[in-house]
């Protein structure tokens, strides 16, 4: 019954009287049951208020009210996005004891429209790391391949949707973390432009950079999901407002055959497995078939993304971290101390793991008097040269087509020991978020193996056209 299943599939056998919502919210949890103790996507579930949620919606259409679409939708929520009453830990032994006081704003929006909320989503440890390795509470495995990760930081949102443990999830994305595993998943993953979705009650690791976003089966869900959940909010001073409308779901091919598109030479280079190359070129090919143009461009400050990231994001989460001493949120049980400076030593100590102690020890370092002007201020800088090379590419195409990993999936414990190469799983993915703009990671039709995945980076605020041309894809190779 919920194999396959989509958004709009869904919504259509509602109203159709095929199926009642409890019925399908009934069908995920038995799914969970079954799987989830070997997959590892879910932290927790919330089975009695999913289940009264799906009843309400059975109830309305019953008395013949009008649903929308997202109406009875069981989603899953990555465990750094606030919902009032539940236990929001991402995925740190420093949290596994808090609960969160108020909804974020992208769960009031989904409540509004009559979501279902089936659980809490595993991470990386504050959503740092491109594995969900470094989560304190056990990694999550890839449903096509049980010894292999399912990417991150939001690998259990994306797992859960491949594995049909949830309708669609909501992950966030800092430098790919929607986007990397949605890819090893071989599932869709949208992350927008910055500032279109409110970030209030999310979780904070690198504020100028961390972004809500779908993950999905299909473009069209994704374009459904964040079309909901866009908008400016008077709670996130960041936000901004877009003006999509019915735009998101425009696949005029009349349209969408005048674009161009660009083929960056430095994403093309050494080190893409040639699988992945394999898919890319038949991506390529296909869509020229349907009349696209495409050109090859140039975004040379790219060699300098990762290095950038890696200086911008530690500094932003040894501030946004600070927070967590263990008297505002929650403390970790075993944590003994004799004074208030033992109290914070110990707590985090104990508290956060190996990673986020790395990034919050690199991050004060960059920031420190003597360091801050040769790491930080240069970072910003080449931040700011990444961002003018996509402004004078956009110039010349209205689109950008790259792989979204360099790799598949790799095996759990494979990359553990070395943080290089585990930073390097973002080396696509990067610069669109250091840019500020839209990036979509749609799964390679026809292919064997291990899910693959493209990359559509858009114009800040146009994420119709990447949308719309993942659409174009999806229904040419459907």
């Amino acid at each position: 019954m919920i194999e396959n299943l989509t958004i709009k599939k869904f919504h259509e056998g509602l109203v159709e009287k095929k199926f009642t919502a409890k019925e399908i919210t009934e069908s995920y949890f038995k799914e969970i049951e079954k799987q989830d103790k070997t997959l590892g996507a879910y932290l927790s579930l919330d089975k009695e208020t999913a289940l009264t949620q799906a009843k309400e919606v059975d109830e309305k259409l019953a008395r013949g009210e009008l649903l929308g679409m997202l109406a009875g939708i069981p989603i899953a929520v990555k465990d750094n996005i606030l919902i009032q009453g539940n236990k929001t830990t991402a995925a740190s032994k420093i949290l596994k004891n808090y609960t969160a006081s108020y909804d974020a704003t992208v769960i009031k929006k989904l409540k509004s429209e009559q979501a279902v909320f089936l659980g809490k989503t595993n991470l990386d440890e504050f959503a740092m790391g491109a594995s969900t390795e470094n989560s304190a509470f056990g990694v999550t495995r890839n449903p096509y391949d049980l010894e292999r990760v399912a990417g991150g930081s939001s690998g259990g949102s994306a797992a859960a949707v491949a594995a049909d443990l949830a309708l669609a999830a909501l992950g966030s994305d800092t430098g790919g973390s929607i986007r990397q595993p949605a890819s090893f998943c071989g599932v869709v993953g949208l992350r927008p432009t910055y500032g279109v979705i409110s970030r209030y009650g999310l979780m904070a690791m690198a504020s100028s950079l961390d972004q809500i976003g779908p993950i999905t089966r299909t473009v069209e869900d994704a374009a459904i999901l964040f079309n909901a959940i866009q908008g400016k909010d008077q709670y996130d001073s960041t936000s901004i407002e877009g003006s999509y409308e019915d735009s998101l779901m425009d696949t005029n091919l009349e349209r969408l055959r005048k674009f161009k598109i660009g083929l960056p030479e430095e994403y093309f280079g050494e080190g893409i497995e040639p699988e992945i190359k394999k898919g890319i070129d038949g991506v390529i090919e296909g869509l020229k078939n349907l009349g696209i143009e495409f050109k090859e461009i140039n975004l040379p400050h790219t060699k300098y993304a990762v290095a950038a990231y890696y200086i911008i994001v530690p500094a932003e989460v040894s501030s946004n971290l600070a927070r967590y001493e263990g008297i505002r949120y929650s403390r970790v049980d075993d944590v003994e101390f004799e004074n208030l400076r033992d109290l914070y030593i110990e707590n985090r100590s104990r508290g956060f793991g190996e990673e986020v102690k790395r990034r919050i020890i690199l991050g004060t370092f960059v920031l420190s008097s003597g360091y801050y002007d040769a790491y930080y201020t240069k970072a910003q800088k080449v931040r700011r040269l990444i961002k003018n090379d996509f402004d004078e590419a956009f110039k010349d195409v209205d689109v950008i087509l790259t792989p979204t990993t360099p790799t598949s999936a790799f095996t759990i414990g494979e990359k553990g020991d070395d943080p290089i190469k585990m930073y390097l799983e973002d080396v696509f993915t990067t610069p669109a978020s250091l840019a500020g703009i839209p990036a979509l990671s749609i799964p390679v039709k026809n292919t064997t193996g291990l899910p693959i995945g493209f990359q559509l980076i858009g114009k800040a605020l146009r994420e119709e056209d990447i949308l719309g041309i993942g659409q174009m894809y999806e229904a040419a190779n459907s």
